[in-house]
């Protein structure tokens, strides 16, 4: 029930921003996307009962100004498109929209580091090695590196069931 200002990147369907907003009354949700992407998570944020609470930040996130002072960002399946000299610099950028205590949730496939297990994670790497430019999966070493690069304190990868993607907690 506490106040929060939650960034959500390249929210898509909106559902884990929504999510957030359902489980906490007093979560304001800014989701940002492409605007005809963002029609879609507003539609599934005004079914939710939440849309009074969802405000859109339309662009590319290398481009906007995303603000400040949030208590979370999400960043979910979208770090695997871009190369780490990318993501770094996105990091960068995620890091300074942050409030001082704030934390940085992100969702993405996050193979061994024999990067062949689980294999869901190892498969997944294949599907970017067809269709980004540079994306890649990355172990948690490399996102850690990369996390740390950017000037977070730290990163925890959760444990989640196997198969799934995986959930890493950062802090300013």
């Amino acid at each position: 029930g506490k106040k929060w200002k939650v960034l959500d990147i390249a929210a898509g369907h909106g559902m884990f921003g929504i999510e957030v907003a359902k489980q906490n009354p007093n979560a304001e949700i800014f989701a940002q996307d492409w605007n005809m992407v963002l029609d879609v998570a507003v539609e599934n944020a005004r079914a939710a009962g939440v849309e009074a609470r969802y405000h859109r930040l339309p662009g590319s996130v290398f481009e906007i100004d995303l603000g400040s002072g949030y208590d979370v960002i999400l960043l979910t399946g979208f770090l695997h498109h871009f190369s780490p000299a990318e993501i770094e610099g996105l990091l960068r950028k995620v890091r300074a929209a942050l409030a001082p205590e704030g934390v940085l949730a992100t969702i993405d496939f996050v193979p061994d580091e024999d990067r062949l297990s689980p294999p869901r994670a190892a498969m997944f790497a294949l599907t970017m090695l067809g269709s980004t430019v540079a994306g890649d999966v990355y172990t948690f070493p490399e996102y850690d590196r990369m996390f740390r690069n950017a000037g977070f304190s730290s990163t925890e990868l959760l444990p989640v069931a196997t198969g799934f993607p995986s959930v890493m907690l950062s802090r300013r």
